[in-house]
């Protein structure tokens, strides 16, 4: 079978490599969309924390069930994919938080993953999704990881929310955000997708992260912040900054990881009593919300997959939509 592997920052390239076999207790499956995330783009420029290469990429997906084995699924079924192999029986685990697992093993990161023609899987990490297109499917896993920042920062429709990234992490954090009650604004520094953030969802605005961005913040706050506020940059400096935004007794979300130290000024973190919480992953509650939205037609999936490669284009295409942003909100890996 094939297989695109990044053998080292910087060098993609499709291997043939033996078709993968169906393990005990696993599903064998057949990517048929795969999407392209900022951590695969971090993980061809070099940049993600928690990697050893060479790896095979791409967690976000969109599969066809081949042998079910002893599972309850169907061949020809098309499911979506939770990429998160947890043990169930360490401590966090246990609490019913395998996103963050001790020993968890992200595919396409911890191991390899899904731009391949074949993979096996557990049984427990695929989702049904009765009636949604592969399309829809591919989209379920980083709209998930917006869904699940929102539910760990409690939202309700008296906050005031501002996203900060207009990515695709930033717009699950926005469409779940505004799906709660809760009055939205998004932050970027790009126009074409604070524009595009204005097109897709109903916010309350836009600020700009110039050098104006404190006033911009003070005039749609009344000088007040943000009640919570959700990073989704993977810019330290942003991370940073973000703090100043964060209202009396808010709430800060950091969705985004980066390598090296956050720092802030404890004195204003203690004067605000803000509360700082980290989102990662997400779970099968997550999943299952995402696909619930899909289904009610609340999620614009034409709007958000605007870009398509093949595996053997992708070994071009990657690279230079790492670089090449505009116009850029989903890619997707469409696999024969």
């Amino acid at each position: 079978m094939n297989a695109l592997i990044c053998s080292e920052p910087g060098v993609l390239s499709v291997i043939e490599r033996p078709k993968a076999e169906r393990a005990p207790g696993e599903v064998l499956v057949r990517p048929r969309r795969v999407g392209i995330c900022g951590t695969d783009y971090h993980i061809y420029e070099g940049k993600h924390p928690f990697l050893a290469y060479p790896r095979v990429m791409g967690h976000e997906l969109a599969v066809e069930v081949v042998e079910p084995g002893d599972s309850d699924f169907k061949a020809g079924e098309v499911v979506v994919v939770n990429p998160y192999l947890s043990c169930g029986t360490c401590i966090a685990c246990r609490r019913g938080k395998p996103n963050c697992c001790t020993k968890i093993a992200v595919l396409g990161v911890h191991r390899d993953g899904g731009m391949a023609e074949f993979i096996s899987l557990p049984a427990k990490n695929l989702v049904r999704a009765e009636g949604l297109s592969a399309d829809a499917c591919a989209t379920v896993e980083f709209l998930a990881i917006g869904a699940h920042a929102v539910r760990r920062a409690s939202l309700d429709d008296t906050d005031r929310v501002l996203v900060i990234g207009a990515g695709p992490i930033g717009f699950g954090a926005v469409l779940f955000a505004t799906l709660s009650g809760a009055k939205v604004t998004v932050m970027d520094r790009d126009q074409e997708r604070l524009a595009a953030a204005r097109d897709l969802f109903s916010i309350a605005g836009t600020i700009t992260a110039d050098d104006s961005v404190d006033a911009q913040v003070a005039a749609a706050t009344d000088g007040e912040g943000f009640d919570v506020v959700f990073d989704a940059t993977g810019n330290q400096g942003s991370i940073e900054k973000g703090f100043d935004f964060v209202a009396h007794g808010g709430r800060y979300v950091l969705v985004s990881v980066v390598k090296g130290d956050i720092t802030f000024v404890d004195s204003d973190f203690h004067r605000k009593e803000m509360s700082i919480f980290g989102s990662r992953n997400a779970t099968s509650v997550d999943f299952e919300r995402v696909i619930a939205a899909i289904r009610n037609g609340q999620v614009p999936i034409d709007k958000l997959i605007t870009h398509r490669t093949t595996l053997a284009g992708a070994v071009t295409d990657l690279p230079r939509w790492a670089t090449q942003k505009s116009g850029l909100i989903k890619a997707v890996i469409e696999i024969a």
